[in-house]
């Protein structure tokens, strides 16, 4: 495959490919994935790890060698390496090889490899912003209550066994054993005190495998988007799973929805915060948006032959 050059754009030609290799189809499809993207026309440095921790270590020592950062995992891999991807500017190529993959279902970029490996070689640089909570940048969403519970209880063994199904099976048991907890809630100038199962704040559209934070919400829209789960009976949630996934609520059904740039959540005792499946902070929580803050590589349209034939790179 030959690629030509717009003089306007930046060729992406040395990549670093960092993988989690927990995640749950990394060890079936790490070869495929270097095979195609080096057919591509990418150079890859491939770096592989069981502690996704160290991705920023990676990050920071190999960034003047590489134009972009590839990561292969789910949300939660990707995640632990934001912070890095910040600091150095480097764009992010995402090979959606986790569970849920909600990052990659909001920026539209496939779920076959081959497909989601030619995006990346000849795809297009979109900026994202990103949510921040307590200084913890976060891509989906950030939440207190009953997710935190969901994460707790869902295993690496359910993940892989089940796939998306594990997130469904496990809500289901611990909608049954949550319990309400107040908080409150600060935004635009208000204060509102509520009685909760779940706080979520989203950035991006999608979050726990495919549900919708906010029907309009888009990743660049500058904006924060939070719901409040406010049932009095567990039995009530069942009800409410049509609007969850959706992503379209109604108070009196027992939401409460908010959007604004910055929010403050104080409860009486500090309570967990999960920020795409991972658990990094504790309220107070302190949440904002930062604008455009991330160049990630997502599909280009290809609208004529010509382009489809020799596609341009970012």
């Amino acid at each position: 495959m030959t690629f030509f050059m717009n003089p306007d754009k930046i060729e992406l030609k040395k990549a670093l490919l960092l993988v989690n290799t927990h995640a749950r189809k990394v060890q079936d499809n790490l070869n495929l994935a270097l095979t195609y993207l080096q057919d591509f026309g990418l150079e890859i440095i491939c770096k592989e790890t069981q502690s996704p921790q160290d991705f920023n270590h990676f990050i920071q020592n190999y960034k003047n060698q590489v134009n972009m950062v590839i990561i292969g995992g789910g949300d939660g891999t990707l995640n632990l390496a934001v912070d890095a991807l910040v600091d150095t500017g480097l764009p992010l190529g995402i090979l959606p090889l986790g569970t849920a993959n909600d990052l990659a279902r909001t920026l539209g970029i496939p779920v076959s490899l081959f497909e989601a490996c030619r995006a990346i070689a000849t795809g297009k640089k979109r900026y994202i912003d990103l949510g921040v909570v307590n200084g913890k940048y976060f891509f989906n969403v950030a939440s207190i209550g009953l997710s935190v519970d969901i994460t707790n209880n869902l295993t690496k063994e359910a993940k892989r066994r089940w796939g998306i199904l594990a997130y469904t099976i496990t809500a289901s048991k611990m909608i049954l054993k949550s319990r309400p907890f107040t908080a409150e809630i600060r935004c635009n100038g208000e204060t509102k005190i509520v009685k909760t199962l779940q706080v979520a704040v989203g950035n991006g559209k999608h979050y726990g495998g495919g549900m919708t934070i906010a029907h309009d919400a888009a990743i660049d829209d500058q904006r924060l988007d939070l719901y409040s789960l406010e049932i009095k009976y567990c039995w009530q949630f069942i009800g409410m799973l049509p609007s969850i996934w959706q992503g379209k609520y109604q108070e009196n059904f027992g939401f409460r929805f908010l959007s604004g740039s910055v929010f403050n959540v104080y409860t009486r005792k500090p309570r967990p915060i999960n920020t795409d499946g991972e658990i990094v902070t504790y309220t107070p929580a302190h949440f904002q948006v930062v604008p455009l803050a991330l160049a990630v590589i997502v599909p280009r349209k290809l609208t004529t032959e010509k382009e489809k034939l020799n596609p341009v790179i970012d």
